[in-house]
């Protein structure tokens, strides 16, 4: 079940950000955002152009992570942390 849910996540987020990948590559290799283990991003250096990409991220982020919870019937909080772990490992800043 936990590779599912990892499998199913990771699926997700890819077909979430295609049209803010470009953006969102920028921000991190320009070192704006990171990855949280909470499996949110935060803004390292805050201008109104960073915080709006985290937040649009984020908001798509918590709507896949809340589906997958659901589905899954597990806590939100275990699909974020586990998220979380899995960018992290994926984008090391």
């Amino acid at each position: 079940m936990k590779k599912t849910v990892t499998l199913i996540l990771f699926g997700l987020l890819l077909i979430c950000q295609p049209a803010m990948a470009m953006d969102l590559d920028s921000a991190r290799s320009q070192g704006l955002v990171r990855e949280t283990a909470a499996g949110y991003l935060a803004p390292v250096k805050s201008s109104p152009e960073v915080q709006k990409l985290v937040n649009n991220i984020n908001a798509e982020r918590k709507q896949v992570y809340q589906q997958i919870a659901q589905r899954t019937n597990t806590q939100l909080n275990v699909v974020e942390q586990r998220a979380g772990k899995k960018l992290i490992k994926k984008n090391p800043n």
